[in-house]
């Protein structure tokens, strides 16, 4: 048994007793003091011994609270939120204690916000009738096991077509296929993320259709307009997972990935149009045609050619995405997903140009009061303003479509 003391009390605070040689240190009206906390190690009969405490220095954001609202049950909140203390003022870093889920399930890992990107995010309807625009954030979705592992971060928008409703079905479980797909990795190489990808996509882009026939759609929805089976429905969906090494993309349609390095717009995606000539000589060759009617369409209804749904026109439209792999470098400053809606009017240099500018603090606060623009924000200050900025942008420079941003704060690279 070893005994460790440590803790942050304030002035009014009665200290516990604890012996220590070391004088108190003043700072700001506070004081650290030593708390006693005993720590057992033991072995169990087979000689193991049992996981150990890490200690990992940061401090606790808004992303903490977005991750404990993926757990199923307040039981699991309970598990998952053992210690969570908020401070400011330069006073010492907030800690959360939390489990490593699976096999490790007794573990506990103090987790830091340098164990993920600081994020923030817009979504607006725009000068659409409806919002059929998606954002999916979770930190902490999942855990590599390799050697190189650590904590996996997941960051999606998806842009939905003819309804809202597979867009939605996409931000509810998309990540869950991810993960599972992850888990059954055996290795740590760009064939292994392209496989499970893949196999992502084609899982959600299955659950899709098979819930499209099987359910009863609402009387709000647009699709009791459209066919019985509402095949003519879909999304892109454009997914980031970000690793403590790498940035893992996969794009399925026209909305885009942008990493802003050095100040530099660097594409993560390739926009998949139908006149792209590899997707016009994929349509032709499954024998499709691309009709020129207010842009390029795939048999003159959708401009794009791979989506999730949209079962009406397969096998030209695709649910296979492209994927990415980036080596994250300290030069890296953030990355911006977003839908068509802005890309369809800023260029990437512009947008990386605007982001950079508002996480290096050198523009004012965008953030609407009283939820103008119909916006969903996530509460980190930077990066919102910066979606923010991107998203008035969008809608300044006349974008007749809906407008979601991510953008993901990459300076603080994870530590493990």
């Amino acid at each position: 048994m070893a005994e460790v003391c440590f803790g942050v009390v304030t002035e009014t605070e009665t200290s516990p007793p604890c012996q220590s040689n070391s004088r108190p240190v003043r700072r700001r009206r506070r004081r650290m003091e030593l708390r006693k906390l005993n720590i057992i190690t033991s072995e169990t009969e087979s000689g193991i011994k049992r996981p150990k405490l890490k200690l990992l220095s940061g401090s606790v954001s808004r992303i903490c609270d977005n991750a404990l609202e993926n757990c199923s049950s307040d039981e699991e909140r309970e598990d998952q939120l053992i210690l969570a203390e908020s401070t400011n003022g330069g006073s010492p870093p907030n800690i959360i204690l939390a489990p490593i889920l699976g096999s490790l399930n007794s573990t506990l890992v103090i987790r830091s916000v340098l164990a993920c990107p600081k994020f923030g995010f817009s979504s607006v309807c725009g000068r659409r009738r409806d919002m059929e625009d998606a954002v999916a954030i979770h930190p902490f979705f999942s855990q590599m096991e390799q050697e190189d592992g650590g904590e996996l971060h997941y960051f999606a928008v998806y842009d939905g077509h003819g309804c809202s409703h597979v867009a939605m079905k996409c931000r509810e479980r998309l990540h869950e296929l991810v993960k599972e797909e992850l888990e059954k990795k055996k290795g740590n190489n760009e064939a292994e993320w392209v496989h499970a990808m893949d196999q992502s996509f084609s899982r959600m882009d299955k659950e899709v259709i098979e819930w499209n026939k099987k359910s009863v759609i609402g009387a709000t929805c647009r699709c009791e307009l459209q066919t019985p089976e509402c095949d003519a429905v879909g999304s892109t969906a454009v997914v980031a997972v970000v690793t403590p090494d790498k940035i893992i993309v996969a794009n399925c349609g026209d909305s885009r990935a942008v990493l802003c390095r050095n100040g530099q717009a660097i594409p993560l995606s390739n926009d998949q149009k139908p006149d792209r000539p590899d997707e016009l000589h994929r349509i032709q060759e499954a024998g499709g045609r691309v009709i020129y009617w207010d842009g390029p369409r795939v048999s003159g209804v959708l401009a794009m050619s791979r989506a999730i749904g949209d079962n009406y026109l397969k096998p030209y439209v695709i649910c296979e995405p492209e994927v990415t792999i980036t080596a994250r470098t300290p030069e890296d400053d953030c990355l911006i997903l977003a839908s068509d809606g802005l890309w369809d009017v800023v260029s990437n240099d512009t947008a990386c140009g605007v982001a950079g500018m508002c996480l290096k603090g050198n523009a004012p606060s965008s953030v609407p009061e009283n939820g103008a623009w119909g916006s969903e924000m996530s509460f980190d200050q930077d990066c919102s303003d910066a979606s923010m900025l991107l998203t008035k942008l969008a809608l300044a420079r006349q974008s007749y479509d809906n407008v979601s941003v991510v953008v993901v704060d990459l300076k603080n690279k994870t530590e493990s």
